[in-house]
């Protein structure tokens, strides 16, 4: 067995600034989508930043947060 990786930490004294998180995407019903995979599509609903069901014409995906594959148009 193999242990995870422990995550790099940032010392206050480099002269490299320390990685900074993306803010989280956040989506409303409505909002024009696309997806890298699936293409153009329509936010037709939110779980509470857990999901968004987008309707892509074809078929109705359910994209899990924090939807790094999808943009707002």
């Amino acid at each position: 067995m193999t242990k995870p990786a422990a995550p790099k930490r940032h010392l206050p004294t480099s002269p490299f600034k320390a990685p900074v998180a993306p803010a989280p995407k956040h989506f409303d019903t409505g909002d024009q989508v696309t997806h890298d995979v699936y293409g153009l599509g329509r936010v037709v609903g939110i779980e509470d930043g857990v999901a968004a069901l987008v309707d892509f014409g074809s078929a109705q995906m359910r994209i899990l947060s924090p939807y790094p594959k999808m943009t707002k148009l």
